[in-house]
């Protein structure tokens, strides 16, 4: 009884749902400017590679 109620739900707000579908769309950035996302993700990316090298860098000038 239980079982069958949880699937009658789940069904129906899987039906609700209406999501964009192709790729790209269910990120939750535009993908759309190949060079914004570039920019972006370097960004992103190259600011928690290079803070390791910022803090030894003040750790090794601090008096």
């Amino acid at each position: 009884m239980l079982g069958a109620s949880v699937r009658r739900f789940a069904t129906s707000a899987i039906r609700r749902a209406h999501y964009e579908e192709g790729p790209g769309k269910n990120l939750p950035f535009s993908v759309e400017n190949k060079w914004r996302l570039l920019v972006l993700m370097s960004a992103f990316l190259g600011s928690g590679f290079i803070f390791p090298f910022i803090v030894v860098r003040h750790q090794l000038l601090k008096q």
